[in-house]
């Protein structure tokens, strides 16, 4: 089987929940007490089709991709467009950006960088397969991560391929995002397999290599394990989810686990400084203790809703659902705070914190942000 034809079969499987055969997602229920959710501006960044495109935020900046080619610029307090250019070919990825240089990318491996003042084409570059992850821009480099294990290294201003990181293409693999984080010197990406690397930024050396979790089980689709999302770093360590498998921190100089806990994320997790947050596969969102990994809340009243990831914001968690739902929950209990109805198709990617608020991207690319 090759490893398109097997991504799309995990996709199917992840998104049985939507069909008529799959589990019911749960039903919403009036909350009491509930908070009252301002809008303090909408705006669109164009649709995404069947693909996940996150906004990026750089240097007070926002910028976001659409599946068309669409590149936009806005302002982050009030919405306003920028710039809006075209790519110049349909687009798989979301946009990275570190407030100099913006990049996206296809499914055919073609990356393309602009300039974030203006939204020229600064240059463009290709890489060996299909690309669904943001590129990461930082440091002098724009980071891509391919659907076959692979992480190439491109300089910000020419486009020259620096180095490429590889690990063995998997015949069955989770269609979802798995990009890549900077943080200092480092890259950190996962992998299919339940692999954690640290990549050195400078020449694409391994500082070090963890196993979040081991393939198990007696068939193939029972042993797929891969990294979901990006590495979430925070402090002095870098955390990352698996399907089928465990969460897992990691002290990010030497690679050594700090703590570990079964369970399955299609998404990928989200830190604060006290707590690591989760939506499993069956729908709950779980917090952990950052320090030791001990469960702190679990909220399981939105099963089978297809939960983005979870994203901390001040004393709330905010998390978006398949029907374009954002629920806004208590940090520190999992309680129910606030709900907001997008009306603008599901949320497959983690609500964005900005000054005064929290923004939203919806599949069909509509931008909201929000505040309490």
């Amino acid at each position: 089987m090759s490893v398109r034809h097997a991504a799309a079969a995990l996709a199917l499987l992840a998104c049985a929940c939507s069909t008529s055969t799959g589990p019911k997602p749960a039903e919403l229920t009036p909350l009491e007490h509930e908070a009252q959710v301002r809008v303090l501006w909408s705006a669109n960044a164009g649709d995404g089709d069947r693909f996940v495109f996150a906004p990026a935020l750089a240097d007070g900046a926002l910028y976001t991709a659409a599946r068309d080619g669409t590149v936009t610029r806005f302002e982050t307090a009030n919405g306003r467009t920028l710039w809006s250019v075209s790519a110049g070919t349909r687009l798989s990825g979301g946009v990275g950006s570190d407030g100099r240089t913006v990049a996206v990318a296809n499914e055919d491996g073609e990356v393309i960088a602009l300039d974030a003042e203006n939204g020229q084409r600064r240059w463009t570059a290709r890489v060996s397969s299909e690309v669904i992850a943001a590129p990461a821009v930082g440091s002098g480099l724009v980071l891509v991560r391919s659907i076959d294990n692979r992480v190439f290294a491109f300089g910000s201003q020419d486009g020259k391929r620096r180095w490429v990181y590889q690990r063995a293409p998997s015949s069955l693999i989770i269609r979802a995002p798995a990009g890549v984080t900077i943080e200092g010197d480092t890259a950190f990406a996962g992998f299919a397999g339940g692999k954690l690397a640290a990549i050195q930024l400078s020449n694409g050396g391994v500082r070090w290599e963890a196993t979040v979790a081991l393939p198990k089980g007696g068939t193939e689709l029972e042993r797929v394990a891969d990294v979901v999302g990006d590495p979430a770093v925070q402090g002095r360590e870098v955390c990352a989810v698996t399907y089928q498998g465990r969460i897992g921190c990691y002290e990010m100089a030497s690679g050594r686990q700090v703590w570990a806990r079964d369970i399955s994320s299609l998404t990928g997790v989200s830190l604060d400084v006290r707590y690591a947050f989760v939506s499993d596969d069956r729908g709950a969102v779980q917090a952990f203790d950052r320090s030791n990994g001990r469960s702190v809340w679990k909220q399981d009243k939105l099963a089978h809703r297809q939960l983005s990831q979870p994203q901390p914001f001040g004393e709330l968690i905010a998390v978006g659902d398949l029907e374009g739902y954002i629920h806004l929950l208590a940090r520190d209990t999992g309680a129910f705070v606030a709900r907001y109805a997008t009306g603008g198709g599901p949320v497959r990617t983690a609500p964005r914190p900005i000054p005064g608020g929290l923004l939203v991207q919806t599949q069909n690319g509509a931008l909201h942000a929000l505040a309490l």
